[in-house]
This record gives C-alpha cells, sequence and structure tokens, in this order.
C-alpha cells in the first residue's frame, strides 16, 4: 500500500498529469486497492503543490537561459511563448479578478491548465506569489474534487438521470 501512495504522490508532480491523473490513480482498484479518499487528496495536493515555488521562482529564468540553445531551445522557447500567451489571455480576460481566474484556470481539469502552467503564467505577469500559490492552490483543491467526483462515476450518475 505504501507504493501506492509514494505512487500517487509522484504521478500528481509529473506536469500535465498532475494530481487530474493521480486521484483517479489513487481511487482505482489499479496497483492494489484504493486509497481512502481523504490520505489521497492530502497526498495528491502535497504531490501537486510542492514544484509551485520552484516554478514561480526560477522556471522562467530557467526558460530565458534555455531559449537560445541548440538542442532545448525550441522546446523552450515553446513553453515561454505558451507562458506567455496563457498568462496576457488571462489577464485580458480577468482584469482586476485576475487571481480567481487563476484558480478557474488551474481549477478546471483540461488538458494544459494545472499548476504548473497557471504557476508559470502567474510568475510570467509578475503576480503577487502569495495570492498567486493560494490561488493555485485553491484550484488544484477544486480539480481535485471534480477529479474525484469523476472517479466516482457522479457526473455519468448525473448525465444519465439528466440525459
Amino acid at each position: 500500500m505504501l507504493k501506492k501512495y509514494l505512487l500517487v504522490f509522484l504521478i500528481s508532480m509529473v506536469p500535465l498529469i498532475e494530481l487530474r491523473g493521480a486521484v483517479p490513480i489513487g481511487l482505482s482498484g489499479l496497483w492494489g486497492d484504493p486509497i481512502p479518499i481523504l490520505p489521497l487528496y492530502i497526498i495528491c495536493i502535497i504531490g501537486n503543490m510542492l514544484p509551485v515555488p520552484f516554478i514561480f521562482f526560477f522556471a522562467r529564468k530557467v526558460l530565458v537561459w534555455g531559449a537560445d540553445k541548440k538542442f532545448i531551445g525550441k522546446f523552450f522557447r515553446f513553453c515561454l511563448e505558451k507562458g506567455e500567451k496563457g498568462g496576457k489571455k488571462l489577464q485580458e480576460k480577468a482584469g482586476r479578478g485576475l487571481y480567481f481566474a487563476l484558480f478557474l484556470f488551474v481549477g478546471i481539469p483540461l488538458p494544459g491548465t494545472g499548476a504548473w502552467t497557471g504557476t508559470l503564467a502567474a510568475s510570467l505577469l509578475d503576480m503577487d506569489f502569495k495570492k498567486s500559490v493560494i490561488a493555485v492552490m485553491a484550484g488544484v483543491i477544486l480539480a481535485g474534487i471534480i477529479m474525484g467526483l469523476a472517479s466516482a462515476g457522479v457526473f455519468g450518475a448525473v448525465g444519465a438521470i439528466f440525459g
């Protein structure tokens, strides 16, 4: 069982997969018994949030440094452009509600919208660190709730009732 706890912790740290992939794995019978919901959420949230300060303070510096390198430059420029584009789009749509928009951006589990991308956008937009971390963490919690409900079949059941 300890292996499954460690597995979901590590999966929740992986960019693009994050908590969105770790929660369904933790709730499934895959690789052993399902993890109880509360410990699962705690592990996944900690795992998903652990990289956030590093992304906020160092990602832009690393991406700018690597943007002109021969082998990694194309990928690093892609990441910079995606982060800047997403950040500007978020800023235009949100106006003064930028932190609420960041919360929703991270919280709605769609491809490319997670703690990694949201934190990178916050860093590129020079948003306040503390407010950004709070918005990202709230978004991660919302995404966890949505993924837990989806994994439990709630959305399928509601769709069958009302569809």
